[in-house]
């Protein structure tokens, strides 16, 4: 398969250039024009995981795919390094859409895109402010906002998430200072860190040879909080989100739940649901038989919505 390593300038206002890879089909034909997908990759982690995983396989079912490095992380430029702001990275998926656009051998009317984890969160906010996303997909759906707010298992009051963002305000206060930038994990960091089984699994792909990557430290900033507490990914999906969706989410995930309201709240008339029978939120990154099915999905999706 046909790879290019790209530079996409991200016209938000932030001075930023994102690092991107695009895929191109197998039978790639420069004088054609094709449909393209965006992958979005999880919190903490970067477009050679999981993003790459899934980008490489619907090229292989015939779509232009770029998967790509948010602001502020992995080979991407924008400081402080490992900020997790949610706008901006709903925003970059917008960022790559621009760039699919000044492509010639890209169909700018049949542009989609899909992420994984807070990715996929990212994703549904992207589509709900820009049209050119003709139709998303998603794979173990983070809202990073209700994640944050209310637990992995939705069981902490949005209420009771008000000390968080006062770490968040604190945060700020001493990162002025002039003496680095407070940070916090974004997957346990060490094995016993974890409060559960899939977290711990969440430690075993960004910190073992499973998984780990140099560019992929598995914390963000501290301050973050203040941006990711009051964020809403699905916020007006209600009224805006009307492209076609398709989620994918494993059983047994503990974040199954951020899928299920999704489908529920997504204005969507074309909208489907494929539950991976027994697996769990991080084994639809890299477990073959898992990503296999969500992409045995997925890729007849796209190819029939775009």
């Amino acid at each position: 398969m046909k790879t290019d390593k790209i530079s996409i300038p991200n016209r938000n206002g932030q001075g930023i250039t994102l690092s991107a890879v695009i895929n191109y089909p197998n039978d790639f034909d420069a004088s054609k024009q094709y449909a393209a997908v965006i992958v979005s990759h999880p919190g903490g982690g970067v477009k050679e995981q999981t993003a790459g995983t899934y980008a490489r396989k619907l090229a292989e079912n015939g779509l232009v795919t770029v998967a790509f490095d948010r602001s502020y992380q992995g080979e991407s430029t924008g400081e402080p390094r490992q900020l997790e702001n949610p706008y901006v990275s709903t925003e970059d998926v917008s960022a790559v859409v621009d760039h699919l656009t000044t492509l010639p051998f890209v169909d700018a009317g049949r542009i989609g895109a899909m992420g994984i984890c807070a990715g996929a969160g990212y994703t549904a906010n992207a589509a709900i402010n820009d049209r050119r996303l003709r139709a998303i997909g998603t794979v173990s759906a983070v809202n990073i906002g209700q994640m944050f707010r209310n637990g992995w298992e939705n069981n902490v009051k949005d209420a009771d998430a008000m000390p968080y963002i006062q770490a968040g305000s604190d945060a700020r206060t001493a990162d002025a200072s002039g003496n680095g930038f407070a940070t916090m994990p974004l997957a346990p960091l060490k094995k016993e860190d974890a409060p559960n089984a899939e977290l711990a699994e969440a430690w075993e792909y960004y910190h073992t040879p499973r998984a780990e990557h140099p560019n992929a430290p598995g914390y963000a900033t501290l301050r973050s909080l203040d941006q990711i507490i009051t964020y809403d990914a699905y916020n007006k999906a209600e009224a805006f989100l009307t492209q076609p969706m398709q989620i994918v989410a494993g059983s047994v995930a503990g974040s199954k739940w951020m899928s299920d309201d999704l489908y529920a709240r997504a204005a969507s008339q074309d909208k489907q649901f494929h539950v991976v029978e027994g697996a769990n939120h991080m084994s639809l990154y890299d477990v073959p038989q898992y990503v296999d099915e969500a992409v045995s999905v997925l890729a007849p999706f796209f190819q029939s919505r775009l």
